[in-house]
């Protein structure tokens, strides 16, 4: 008998675990998801409705609301609505209005970069959490919250966001960074697709948060091959986000991931995924340090200059 790649996620039924990523270049059109779908992707993020100091153009709002009514329409696996922004404003009623037109899920992608001197992390935090509390009040839909890796303590922010109503968290949100041109004197950005080195953050966080919180796990940054899905999932990943690979390789890809998979899981005996999932998280691990700093002084000391090197003494 064939393993199961069934799964769940915010309480959906999901025919796999490789979940598409909010990327607009993938889900632009119904076509492309279709397309998604018949690769074998799980669930699929909308790109990602924008929210500026006040609230999106009400031209915006309307496309998107027909881009969620048009997949819910085209697609059997769920469809889960994404919102960006960076501080209160209108939240509520975006959140409120993707809901209404058939999300099955809201994806709160929490991009910021604080930059007031004048507040503490720990302001900032608590009006994070007081908008995923406000937006989970607000909605019946089950609620995500896509993280930067950049917090002061991300274990405590994880409890406060459960206890806010988040039902996930997606490990991590990916910032692409400026860079200058120094003939032009401008300001440049690049887009630089994520790499296999991308998934060692999450998995590493996700190995620590694993079986301390009710929160589901997805994972984000770096997943391009059904063996990366296999190492986020034993680190305790209820699902994993795919993109790059995806934009790399096109969406015949997705369903290679899946063979890869499906193949790992026949070859060692796991029936289903919930056999593997979380077995090697800290909790499970046989060397829980390997997720803390005593694997950063392992690592050191157990590396080998280049032969070049060997004449200095």
């Amino acid at each position: 008998m064939s393993p199961n790649r069934r799964t769940s996620y915010l309480g959906l039924e999901l025919p796999s675990p490789l979940v598409v990523g909010a990327a607009a270049p993938l889900s632009s059109s119904t076509a492309r998801l279709q397309q998604l779908q018949a690769e074998g992707a799980g669930a699929v993020v909308l790109p990602s409705l924008f929210l500026d100091h006040t609230s999106p153009g009400q031209a915006d709002a309307d496309t998107y609301v027909a881009e969620i009514r048009a997949a819910r329409s085209a697609l059997s696996i769920p469809v889960i609505a994404s919102l960006n922004g960076n501080r209160p404003g209108q939240w509520l009623q975006a959140a409120t209005a993707l809901a209404r037109a058939g999300a099955h899920a809201l994806e709160l992608n929490l991009y910021s970069v604080p930059t007031d001197a004048e507040r503490s992390s720990a302001e900032l935090e608590a009006e994070q959490v007081a908008m995923v509390r406000d937006v989970c009040a607000s909605v019946t839909i089950p609620v995500a919250v896509k993280l930067s890796p950049w917090y002061t303590t991300l274990a405590p922010l994880a409890r406060e966001l459960q206890a806010a109503g988040a039902r996930a968290l997606v490990l991590f949100n990916r910032f692409y960074q400026p860079d200058v041109d120094i003939e032009t004197l401008q300001t440049v950005s690049h887009l630089e697709l994520s790499g296999p080195g991308d998934q060692r953050l999450p998995l590493r966080w996700i190995g620590l948060l694993h079986g301390r919180l009710e929160l589901e796990l997805a994972a984000s940054g770096g997943i391009a091959s059904g063996g990366d899905a296999v190492r986020l999932l034993m680190v305790g990943a209820q699902v994993t986000q795919v993109v790059s690979a995806l934009l790399r390789g096109g969406p015949g890809h997705l369903q290679r991931m899946n063979e890869e998979l499906e193949l790992w899981l026949a070859e060692h005996g796991i029936q289903n995924l919930d056999g593997l999932r979380g077995c090697l998280s800290q909790r499970r691990s046989p060397d829980p340090e390997a997720f803390e700093r005593a694997q950063y002084v392992r690592t050191l000391s157990d590396y080998s200059p280049p032969q070049s090197w060997s004449s200095l003494r």
